[in-house]
């Protein structure tokens, strides 16, 4: 049976939304205020996206941070990948449970001290402050993401499609391609999506380890806030919102092909 949500927490559902959405819709309709400010609005103007548009490099900036996410995303599924598999085939509990604990480590350390380490870490190994130092950065705290989301997947996956695959002959590799990833892509999916995500809209452990001229969106527009308003900042914002929007409309739409289908209760 359905279980019934009362009247009192529809309501205390919808004013969360309220709190959460309004200040964004609010940006954005100041993005099109011809007026300049975020006090008045004047008239409907496309002003600030053409200005958006014309600043080259604001527009390499976006690009700068759109490869980052997917390289970062990229890089932390396939090791993400990996450690799920390491850390599901410890038969020992105590010592599975303890690299489930090193793991969930970064999840909830502050990123001002895992920012920090960072920028320690590549002081202390020359590697110079820039594309690489972000990029690693940003590879080294998706991963436990990606762990996260895997582990349930392969959780739910019965040992017994593992050992029929084995007692017909094929080899670690087959079981691997053609039993276990196929199982576990929801999660891969999921695990990537949210590792790009992350990425995109990291500021601490970014603004740490960025330097030698590189930099990305929301150190950018952190920069860009510092010096006085301007519905610039407002039109990358609204833009930067609807394409997170797209990304998690593509996600629901391949999370929904993914999930078997009714069969109509047949067991």
């Amino acid at each position: 049976m359905e279980e019934k949500v009362s009247p009192l927490a529809r309501i205390f559902l919808i004013i969360m939304f309220i709190i959460l959405y309004a200040p964004i819709f609010f940006l954005i309709l100041y993005s099109f205020n011809s007026g300049g400010t975020m006090y008045n609005f004047d008239s409907f103007t496309l002003d600030w996206y053409k200005e958006l548009f014309q600043d080259t490099r604001l527009l390499v900036i976006v690009l700068n941070t759109l490869v980052i996410a997917l390289l970062s995303a990229l890089f932390a599924t396939i090791i993400g990948v990996l450690g799920a598999l390491f850390i599901h085939s410890i038969k020992k509990n105590q010592v599975r449970n303890s690299f489930l604990s090193l793991n969930n480590t970064l999840m909830v350390s502050p990123d001002v001290i895992i920012g920090a380490s960072f920028l320690i870490l590549f002081t202390i190994a020359g590697i110079q402050l820039g594309f690489v130092s972000v990029l690693l950065s940003h590879i080294a705290f998706s991963i436990p993401i990606v762990v996260l989301m895997v582990l349930p997947k392969l959780n739910e996956m019965s040992p017994t499609l593992i050992d029929a695959a084995r007692d017909l002959g094929a080899s670690w590799w087959s079981v691997l391609s053609r039993v276990i990833l196929p199982f576990i892509t929801p999660g891969i999916l999921a695990g990537f999506f949210m590792a790009f995500t992350y990425s995109l809209d990291d500021f601490a452990v970014t603004f740490f380890v960025t330097g030698n001229g590189f930099t990305t969106l929301s150190v950018e527009i952190y920069s860009l806030a510092r010096r006085g308003i301007s519905l610039n900042i407002n039109a990358l914002s609204a833009l930067l919102f609807l394409f997170t929007l797209l990304l998690v409309v593509v996600y629901y739409f391949i999370t929904q092909r993914n999930k078997p289908r009714d069969t109509g209760g047949q067991k």
